[in-house]
């Protein structure tokens, strides 16, 4: 076995000393003569030290490696994170002399993300689900006229993208939306206990998925061009199908065409605003009557978990048919508008504005 010779303790200061020294100088003429070599493994016969070296040798030996972190920081490229919000209110009326009914309100929101990024790749999904109710108690109504939806959506979006050059990406976009539960309308003026459904789970439902390129001029702000765009609507009652443009015997409507889509996403300080408008053209049928889907949410955040929201949403598509209080059927601008004070909590990694 190869042995290292160990000077005395009083001669090896002075060579440590001198080093340094010597390094110190160079150092201030810029000059470095240092050599570093990796030494791996290094032998020493512990019976030839004196006391004095024998105590540094055991306090050198005593440093555990496992105290110094060599692991890697292994990057992250998913961001996740969900959104909850609640509102409800209540109204109590007792010997009203204004008149009036007593009711119960309530709005829920489910807003959740997971993107992924990585190189020149980006993978976006988000989810929403929004669903809300007005239950009225006003004597001498049937139990089942009291109960009314204010809110019902389910939607979701996805988007790949690959980086072309800076901000332009090739894209495809995969959008589904339709709502949880039937509604109904009821004509008093007949049968109070006829109801007719409006819509349903997949009555209708919308899937589309479109190729194209996306340019994002700010991180708040992104434009996306689908030039081949499908779309798929389908509505699964039968009694609804012409409401939606389809045939009375068409489950499924495919339709092709070119898509334009803007997103804005932009949060600064308590206040964030959200904007996603689509614009649609047939290439089949009619591609001069341009359909709109154009979503808002605005919120204004009072407390750490007390928000004001707003949320509109604007449909014009002139394949839906809504009569109006004449019964005659037409195309027509649909809106709704939620204005709601509730709780709000967020979970993980949720994208409040860029």
């Amino acid at each position: 076995m190869n042995r290292i010779s160990i000077l005395r303790p009083a001669a090896l200061c002075i060579a440590a000393l001198m080093t340094v020294c010597a390094g110190a100088t160079d150092r201030k003429k810029n000059v470095s003569n240092i050599e570093y070599k990796e030494i791996k493994t290094v032998e020493i016969d512990t019976a030839a030290l004196d006391p004095a070296q024998k105590v540094c040798f055991d306090i050198v030996s005593s440093i555990d490696e496992a105290a110094v972190d060599t692991t890697a920081v292994v990057p992250k490229y998913w961001t996740n994170g969900i959104l909850t919000q609640v509102g409800l209110s209540q109204v109590s009326l007792t010997n009203w002399a204004e008149g009036g009914s007593a009711n119960v309100s309530l709005n829920a929101l489910i807003d959740a993300n997971a993107n992924y990024s990585k190189d020149k790749m980006i993978f976006e999904n988000r989810l929403k689900i929004s669903y809300g109710f007005v239950q009225s108690f006003e004597e001498g109504t049937p139990l089942r006229e009291q109960y009314s939806k204010s809110d019902d959506r389910i939607q979701i979006d996805s988007k790949w993208g690959w980086l072309l050059k800076d901000k332009l990406y090739l894209s495809a976009l995969l959008n589904f939306r339709t709502q949880l539960s039937p509604t109904y309308s009821y004509d008093t003026s007949t049968d109070p206990h006829t109801k007719t459904v409006q819509s349903n789970f997949m009555a209708p439902g919308y899937l589309s998925l479109g190729i194209g390129v996306n340019y994002r001029p700010f991180n708040f702000l992104s434009f996306n061009i689908s030039p081949a765009t499908g779309n798929l609507v389908v509505v699964t009652e039968e009694s609804l199908r012409e409401t939606y443009g389809n045939n009375i015997d068409q489950a499924v409507r495919a339709e092709f065409g070119a898509q334009l889509k803007m997103d804005i996403n932009y949060a600064y300080k308590i206040f964030k605003i959200s904007s996603s408008l689509t614009l649609f053209s047939n290439y089949l049928y009619n591609p001069q009557n341009i359909q709109v889907y154009w979503d808002i949410d605005a919120s204004l955040a009072l407390t750490k978990v007390l928000t004001l929201t707003a949320r509109t949403n604007l449909i014009y598509d002139d394949n839906i048919q809504i009569e109006d209080r004449f019964g005659v059927a037409a195309p027509r601008v649909q809106f709704k508008e939620i204005v709601s004070l509730g709780l709000t909590w967020t979970f993980g990694q949720y994208i409040k504005g860029e």
